[in-house]
């Protein structure tokens, strides 16, 4: 977890980090279908304030969570009347963001809101523009300096590996000689590293519960398809499986029933709709998924919002903005689905 996130504040839940106690929102319209952001209505005292440009510049959506942010921006963005979203295409190739970004600095918007491909590579620009005197909201990937954003939003890594293991821990509590396994993601990115350890530290209070291999995948369903096969070849018993991502979750449960094997409770993270609605059908070895909720990007944008309109957030005592806020990575089960259903992504 970035030092910045721990210094963060925590927001309880995925609704709140749609931005619902936030003085940047503004709809009371029904709930209808669609995205996160579609389904969490704002704070209905506020009114529409001055015109607000927001450049948002993200990494290429060839996953299913960052696809989910790019949505959740746009659709939080067309529910205010003042807002103009100025949206980049998206690149995982830094330079090209980069100048991405450095157009967005020349159309002199208002705000910027960037989910770097890789925050370190991405600070100049970040600088570059809080120089110029645009104010930037660092979204999730975080930046190598705090004077590259005005305010980081994102999720807990560390949080979401502790209560996957904590989780997992209670399930177990009365088994003696209880083995788990971990499917992770990419070994080479922080946040790996960031949930190992959070799991890693929630086991150590079930002496009962020992990890007995861990395999790292690439947040892909071949990915998680062909390391889950790996796990269960080496492994033949074991009472629990934290996989780090839904996406290579849909591979790692393809790898589970081509093997036959339903002996294990399964716990999968970030929170897609289809892994919420295996747990609602309860017919499968997945039982939870701990969120690391997209939603942050309409947060973010809210944000955002209330940045270049000079408000604050609703709810707190402070003018501004804070400066650091931290999302709650809640555990999703049959017993409280129905509740976060609305923040699934596809």
């Amino acid at each position: 977890m970035p030092e910045t996130s721990r210094r963060g504040l925590l927001f309880g839940t995925a609704a709140v980090s749609a931005g619902a106690l936030l003085t940047a929102c503004t709809s009371n319209e029904p709930k209808t279908k669609g995205t996160a952001a579609d389904n969490q209505p704002a704070a209905p005292d506020d009114k529409p304030g001055k015109k607000v440009t927001i450049g948002f510049a993200g990494p290429q959506a060839d996953h299913g969570w960052l696809n989910a942010i790019n949505e959740n921006a746009k659709s939080r963005a067309e529910k205010y009347s003042e807002v103009t979203l100025e949206i980049t295409e998206g690149s995982n190739d830094t330079a090209a963001q980069i100048g991405q970004v450095q157009t967005l600095i020349n159309k002199k918007v208002d705000v910027l809101v960037i989910l770097p491909a890789d925050g370190k590579a991405l600070t100049q620009v970040g600088l570059q523009a809080m120089k110029a005197g645009i104010p930037v909201i660092n979204l999730d990937r975080i930046f190598a300096s705090p004077q590259a954003y005005r305010c980081w939003i994102g999720g807990d890594n560390y949080g979401m590996g502790l209560n996957a293991g904590n989780y997992i821990g209670e399930q177990l509590k009365g088994k003696p000689n209880a083995k788990v396994v971990e499917l992770a993601g990419l070994d080479n990115l922080e946040l790996t590293k960031q949930r190992s350890q959070g799991f890693a530290d929630a086991l150590k209070n079930y002496p009962n519960v020992k990890r007995v291999a861990r395999q790292a995948a690439d947040f892909t369903v071949e990915s998680g398809q062909a390391k889950m096969a790996q796990l269960l070849q080496a492994q033949k018993q074991f009472d629990a499986l934290w996989n780090h991502d839904d996406d290579q979750g849909v591979g790692a449960l393809r790898a589970i029933q081509q093997a036959g094997r339903d002996d294990f409770l399964m716990v999968g993270g970030a929170g897609a709709k289809a892994a919420m609605d295996a747990i609602k059908a309860d017919n499968s070895v997945l039982k939870a998924t701990v969120l690391y909720p997209p939603t942050m990007a309409a947060s973010a944008i809210d944000l955002a919002r209330a940045l270049g309109q000079g408000k604050g957030v609703g709810g707190m005592a402070e003018l501004e903005i804070p400066a650091s806020i931290t999302l709650y990575s809640a555990v999703v089960t049959k017993d409280n689905v129905d509740e976060y259903l609305p923040t699934g992504f596809s």
